[in-house]
This record gives structure tokens, C-alpha cells and sequence, in this order.
């Protein structure tokens, strides 16, 4: 299929409409069997469970065009699987996760002249997301529900290289301990918007959120897991029960223990450690990596030893590994890459 006349070099990370999308409806207690559309606009009651209260879900991925032509996505079924249980715990209905992986495929092929070609440095960005579309008036849960899948072609990410950036403490909490932390729901990042406008307004790129209980254990920033380096080359990553458990971030400690045959820890990382790390990075689909230099923690400054310039030794490393496998370079493990044409 020929490629749409997009100057793929030079496309921002936005929302740019394709020729289909997938939608599929909830109601009377099951599925339907959805289907490919045309319609990019959505018609629901101005008392809608999503609109009145927040009853909506999301998730984020990207089709790649790999170096031998095909066109991929990484890893869809752990994307399924953390939909489920964000469904679950907003007491939405699950759309089945073999579906779901169908829809994503089923899109991908029908929007395939807008999948960037190889070298272009641009992908096709995937957002499946679902809501309660009846009226709800009372507080409960909706009872009918779309589930819907768009793709928009998005630019690299960092488009002069991945220079480190700045972020800061940030005085808010990001979820509490028994809280909605652990999924991907659109109410967490409604709350984060008013913290990372005040964090860019006060020159910082993104905020490092502390655990609500104590305030002395590294969480995450509200869009990306964290990702550290000790001195002696260790990959140590936050754990918690209120971090979302991001695909990239597995992915990556899996390529730092079998790949690159480094020491890998997930564990509570103390607040008073960071300042010991030599590198420190910001995981997640649209970056993959982010290098961090400098943490501004209320006046002091953590600064760490791979500096403001480019990324750390062996971040880069994870980072190369990571989209080498992505974009073909690198032999991917069993079932990581899903190939749609």
C-alpha cells in the first residue's frame, strides 16, 4: 500500500486523524462484535458515566516499520492484560483480550498507509480506551460501554536526541496506597495535569512523586516508571503496590538481565539512595527511555555522574537494546513482537 504524503521527518507528537478506527459497544450485559469505522466523533448523553464520573480507561502502544519491511507491534497481549485489570478495578466490563489484540491488529492493517517508514525516526502511536456511554446519575457504575481503538502517526519523541532532563519533587501525591496507582485510568492523569503545569511552569521537564504514606520511597512521575544505575552497574527499579506496572519498564529489565547480562533489582527505593545512583531514567512507550541529569529536591540539587549532555553508559546500552529489538535489528524473545503484515 502506498504511503500517505506526510513529511514523516518532521511530524510532531500529536493527535493527526487516520482513515479508521475500531468501535465496539457493551450493552445488556454483553459484547457486540465490533467494527471498523470511518466516523472519527463520538455521540453520547450529556449524562454519561464517563463525563459525570470518570468511568474511562486507557491504553498506549505504537506500530513500528522494522528494517525488512514489516510492520509490528511490540508485546499487545501485556497492553490486553493491563486493560483487564483497569477494567476490573473501575467496575467496567473487560473487553476479552484475544479481542483486543484483534482490534489492534485490525486497525494497524486498515490505517497501514499512515505506519512511518523505517528510518523515518516516526511511528504509528495506538490508543485503545473504553467508557461508560449511558446516562448515570446516581453514583455507580454505567451500564453500557464503548470500547475504542484510533492511531494517530506521532513523531520521534526526541527530536535533537535524548538530551537529560530536570524534573523536581514534587510536594502532591501522584495515588495513595490502596488507591488507583496501579492502573491506567483516565482520573490519574486528570489529577497530574495541575502538578506538571506547575513543574513546566517552574522550569522543571516532570515531577518525581513519593509514596502518600511516608513520603520517603520513589514512585514514579506520573507518566513513566522510574529506572536506576548504581555505581557498580546494578539495574535497580521502584517497587510498589500504586505504580502503574509499565510493559516498557518489564521489558527493560528483562534486555538488562538477559541480554546484557547485568544484576537486576526491583525493590523499594529509599528517597535518601537516589543521590547514590550514577544514572537515573524515565521509562515508557513514547520515549522508551528519558535520561534524568539533575533532581531539584527543594533547594538542593541531585546531580547525577552522567551529567546533562547525553545519556548514561548503560542506559543507552538498555535503551539501543530496546529498540533494536523493536525495530528488527535484534532478535526479539518468543512473543514479544507481533507481526501485522
Amino acid at each position: 500500500m502506498e504511503k500517505k504524503n506526510i513529511d514523516w521527518a518532521n511530524i510532531g507528537f500529536g493527535y493527526m486523524p487516520t482513515d479508521y478506527r475500531f468501535v465496539a459497544n457493551y450493552k445488556d450485559g454483553a459484547w457486540d462484535e465490533g467494527a471498523l469505522t470511518t466516523d472519527a466523533n463520538i455521540t453520547i448523553s450529556e449524562c454519561a458515566g464517563v463525563l459525570q464520573y470518570a468511568q474511562t480507561c486507557f491504553e498506549g502502544m505504537k506500530a513500528y516499520t522494522t528494517e525488512d519491511g514489516h510492520i509490528v507491534v511490540f508485546r499487545p497481549d501485556l497492553n490486553a492484560s493491563r486493560m483487564a485489570d483497569s477494567c476490573r478495578r473501575l467496575e467496567m466490563p473487560v473487553f476479552p483480550e484475544d479481542k483486543f489484540v484483534e482490534a489492534i491488529e485490525e486497525v494497524v492493517k486498515a490505517n497501514e498507509a499512515f505506519v512511518p517508514p523505517f528510518g523515518s525516526g516516526a511511528t504509528l502511536y495506538i490508543r485503545p480506551y473504553m467508557f461508560g456511554s449511558d446516562a448515570v446519575i446516581g453514583v455507580k457504575p454505567a451500564n453500557e460501554y464503548q470500547f475504542r481503538v484510533f492511531t494517530t502517526p506521532v513523531g520521534p519523541y526526541f527530536k535533537e536526541g535524548a538530551k537529560p532532563i530536570t524534573i523536581r519533587v514534587s510536594d502532591y501525591d501522584r495515588a495513595a496506597p490502596h488507591g488507583t496507582g496501579h492502573i491506567k485510568a483516565g482520573l490519574n492523569y486528570a489529577m497530574s495535569l495541575y502538578p506538571i503545569m506547575e513543574a513546566h511552569r517552574q522550569g522543571f521537564d516532570e515531577n518525581m512523586y513519593l509514596d502518600a504514606a511516608t513520603r520517603t520511597k520513589v514512585e514514579e512521575t506520573g507518566g513513566a516508571n522510574f529506572i536506576f544505575i548504581t555505581k557498580d552497574g546494578k539495574v535497580v527499579t521502584p517497587k510498589s503496590n500504586s505504580i502503574l506496572p509499565s510493559i516498557t519498564r518489564r521489558s527493560l529489565m528483562y534486555v538488562a538481565k538477559e541480554y546484557l547480562g547485568l544484576e537486576v533489582e526491583e525493590r523499594e527505593v529509599y528517597f535518601d539512595e537516589v543521590k547514590d545512583f550514577a544514572e537515573c531514567g524515565l521509562c515508557g512507550t513514547a520515549a522508551v527511555i528519558s535520561p534524568v541529569g539533575k533532581i531539584y529536591d527543594h533547594g538542593n540539587e541531585i546531580c547525577f555522574p552522567s551529567g546533562m549532555e547525553e545519556m548514561g553508559p548503560v542506559i543507552k546500552k538498555l535503551y539501543d537494546t530496546l529498540t533494536g529489538i523493536q525495530m528488527g535489528h535484534i532478535e526479539a524473545p518468543e512473543g514479544w513482537i507481533k507481526v501485522i503484515k
